[in-house]
């Protein structure tokens, strides 16, 4: 897709990195440290609450590249299928495909004459790319990115999962039941107020949604945990 000439920058453009960073932060933390105050609950060895934490990291970044790219490349599979039908269509039917093109102006509310001209000159101008735009829904800003979307993804869980790791270094042994379990909390308040920020939305409804989950599922892990008691 050609480059965008808008000078302002929309919080759109960031929606690719940034859903797939937040997921992957949010993962990365919930997950983790779930993982980790659960077998802290259980009275696990600090060694072996490492060695969970470790696991918990490289399996879980990798399983959050893996799936993104998978996801989004199953996106841009469709995209690029679409944009190959409309070509074929733009080459076979062109009289059809600039009528179709001027109903979509006119249901936008311009004038009949006026929408004919604007399809008119859109089309010889970048044909696919007013239809791309103006009939599938595909652009630049929203277009799927495979590889940007599983790095991102992988980067932010590392990031996450890094948390627990240095809450268990950090903290005394017998008060790693509850402190990673703060440490974590903290953590994904401060994810969900960059992520508001970021976003253009309220920081503090961003805030309390993803810490609310996430003591949730720290809360019925470490529950889960001390059922065992080894």
């Amino acid at each position: 897709m050609p480059h965008s000439y808008h000078l302002e920058k929309h919080y759109i453009e960031r929606s690719g990195w940034l859903r797939a960073a937040v997921l992957g932060a949010n993962d990365g933390i919930i997950s983790v440290t779930s993982l980790v105050a659960g077998m802290a609950a259980s009275g696990a060895s600090t060694e072996t609450l490492w060695i969970t934490c470790l696991a918990g990291w490289i399996s879980g970044a990798i399983s959050m590249a893996a799936g993104e790219y998978v996801s989004v490349k199953s996106q841009e599979d469709i995209e690029h299928a679409d944009l190959a039908m409309e070509k074929h269509e733009l080459k076979h039917n062109p009289e059809l495909e600039l009528k179709e093109l001027t109903r979509i102006y006119i249901h936008r509310g311009l004038e009949p004459q006026l929408a004919a001209q604007v399809a008119e000159q859109l089309t010889a101008h970048d044909a696919l790319e007013a239809h791309a735009r103006d009939e599938i829904g595909i652009n630049e800003q929203t277009a799927a990115q495979p590889i940007q979307a599983a790095l991102a993804s992988a980067v932010a869980f590392s990031l996450g999962a890094m948390l627990p790791m240095l809450s268990i270094w950090l903290l005394p042994t017998h008060a790693l039941n509850w402190g990673i379990v703060v440490v974590g909390v903290l953590a994904l308040g401060v994810l969900g107020a960059i992520s508001g920020y970021l976003s253009g939305a309220a920081m503090y409804k961003s805030t309390l949604r993803i810490m609310l989950w996430g003591i949730a599922a720290m809360l019925v892990t470490s529950w889960i945990g001390s059922l065992f008691n080894v």
